[in-house]
């Protein structure tokens, strides 16, 4: 029997906007994945003005539907080659793949255990007009390069400093003001 294919999508998402449901929208619609986990992770990095993690996971759940679950019992991982082993475990009858975006590539060989994340099927959503090819040329690993996907140009940071529907959607950003979040007024 084939085995599903799940996507694992992990990052701070501080908060969730619409250009992480339009990656994890494109790869289901395209069929890259069948499913995505979406795994918001804890403040390992001291990143500034991040929420607490139950506000982030409950912003994520408004995407939440057959095909995309959220994650909130494996966000304490530090690192993703420990949170991958985790889900290979819980997940036994997919197939995984890591879905990261251009700009992790070009410092991947730096992630703890690379050399063993290359085991899995990784999906690279290309941005900024990155060469992924220089980087993974000499990595041996199962990469696939999302090129021609509708990128929107925007990060959580850009957003926190100018909350706004065209970038949120309604529920999260209704969300956002009704717990105060990101010093909203």
């Amino acid at each position: 029997m084939k085995k599903l294919k799940l996507g694992i999508y992990m990052g701070s998402f501080n908060p969730p906007h619409k250009g992480h449901i339009n990656v994890v929208n494109y790869l289901l619609k395209h069929h890259y994945v069948d499913k995505v986990l979406i795994v918001p992770t804890l403040n390992y990095w001291n990143k500034q003005d991040l929420v607490n993690i139950d506000d982030r996971i409950n912003m994520l759940k408004y995407y939440e539907n057959s095909k995309i679950k959220i994650d909130i019992k494996n966000n304490q991982y530090i690192y993703t080659i420990d949170l991958v082993k985790e889900l290979t475990k819980e997940y036994l009858n997919y197939e995984l793949s890591i879905i990261i975006g251009a700009d992790n590539i070009i410092d991947f060989k730096k992630w703890k255990n690379y050399e063993e994340l290359l085991k899995y099927h990784i999906i690279i959503m290309n941005r900024d007009n990155i060469d992924i090819k220089k980087y993974i040329k000499d990595m041996d690993g199962n990469f696939t390069v999302i090129d021609n996907y509708p990128y929107i140009k925007i990060s959580s940071s850009m957003i926190r400093k100018n909350l706004s529907s065209k970038y949120l959607d309604k529920d999260i950003l209704d969300y956002i003001k009704k717990h105060n979040l990101y010093k909203c007024i």
